[in-house]
């Protein structure tokens, strides 16, 4: 073997060793030329650039192993997700030839959630960066806090027809009929409506870009690792959300609450005129507003659309001197995310015996 072959070898080996506890963060970057700068400045050693991406590239390899070791760790994994997370839907699909196909999973934390929130998906899919490529999707949507929750992640050798169907019939497993929610399917090659169930509050760009951005660094972690992530990433999530839940002491979440108090100002500059105990007429100068308390409507479609009280039903309900919780969705209340949260208090507080030592908190 040539000694120069050796000798790069070595010197990947050693620097690697020395910058590995570097990349434990998956979110920390440290390139090669910082590899090059922190040797000659702390050790007094001149790497050109190829030796420092060497080195790099073996740091990475110590720490996270061969990709075909973190697929064999799998089905172990699986088993112990099904055993800690009770109710949960995950599978592992392999080819006749015990290749991987797909992954998924939807924790029960997610799943019991899922109850308590407006019935609006968002689906995407993103290219994986691990040496076996790869494609992660994911299923999500809006709590009452305006922000997103996971509810299902996926990962598939590739993007295609197949891959899609393997996912949504899992995802219809976890979560029912697609048809009694609206869906948005934003894959890499459509978009895709499955349902027609008013989506308006759910922005569906802002839950891609949030999660993509989350997840930026850990998607080029190898399989297990990249798994693994996600579940300690959706328990540190949701611990986070029942946290501000229980601190929370507003009838509405703090982003519903925020615009029904725009909306409650805005009001106070409205005459009213009551036509039916439940029909008024809401006067802006020139502009005239139709609610109808009853159905909880508005000729502004803000109302009916929002499901929240818009500044002519608050001024109609100030007329009335009835107050607003009775007109607006429930899944924008304080209980509504309490109840989405409270898995995780049920499951980590009566833990599986046997399981929790795998997963720590």
């Amino acid at each position: 073997m040539d000694d120069t072959f050796i000798q790069r070898k070595r010197t990947a080996v050693v620097v690697g060793s020395m910058v590995m506890p570097k990349y434990y963060d998956p979110k920390t970057v440290y390139t090669p030329k910082d590899i090059q700068t922190d040797m000659l400045s702390q050790h007094g050693v001149n790497l050109s650039y190829m030796q420092a991406w060497r080195a790099k590239e073996k740091a990475l390899q110590l720490l996270r192993g061969h990709p075909a070791d973190s697929y064999n760790k799998l089905p172990k994994y699986f088993y112990i997700l099904e055993k800690t997370y009770p109710g949960s839907v995950v599978k592992l699909k392999k080819t006749t030839e015990e290749c991987f196909l797909y992954a998924f999973v939807a924790l029960c934390t997610s799943i019991s959630g899922w109850e308590y929130c407006r019935p609006v998906v968002v689906v995407d899919g993103t290219f994986l960066k691990t040496t076996n490529k790869g494609i992660m999707l994911t299923a999500n949507t809006m709590d009452a806090t305006g922000t997103i929750l996971p509810l299902a992640y996926d990962v598939v050798d590739s993007e295609n027809d197949a891959s899609w169907k393997w996912f949504f019939e899992q995802f219809k497993q976890a979560y029912g009929e697609i048809t009694s929610m609206c869906v948005v399917q934003i894959g890499m090659r459509m978009v895709k409506r499955h349902a027609t169930v008013n989506r308006t509050w759910t922005m569906t760009s802002n839950i891609v870009e949030s999660l993509n951005a989350v997840t930026k660094e850990a998607r080029e972690l190898q399989i297990f690792d990249l798994l693994e992530y996600m579940r300690t990433f959706l328990e540190r999530w949701t611990k986070e959300k029942l946290l501000k839940a229980k601190g929370t002491f507003t009838y509405l979440g703090y982003k519903f609450n925020k615009e029904l108090e725009k909306n409650s100002t805005l009001s106070q500059k409205l005459r009213v005129r009551a036509s039916t105990d439940h029909i008024h007429t809401a006067i802006d100068g020139v502009m005239w507003y139709i609610v109808c308390l009853e159905s909880k409507k508005c000729s502004c479609d803000q109302f009916q659309l929002d499901q929240l009280s818009c500044p002519h039903a608050l001024a109609a309900l100030r007329h009335r001197n009835e107050t607003y919780e009775n007109y607006c969705s429930p899944y924008y209340t304080r209980e509504s995310m309490l109840r989405t949260y409270e898995m995780y208090h049920l499951l980590f507080t009566t833990p599986v015996k046997g399981t929790r030592e795998f997963f720590p908190i």
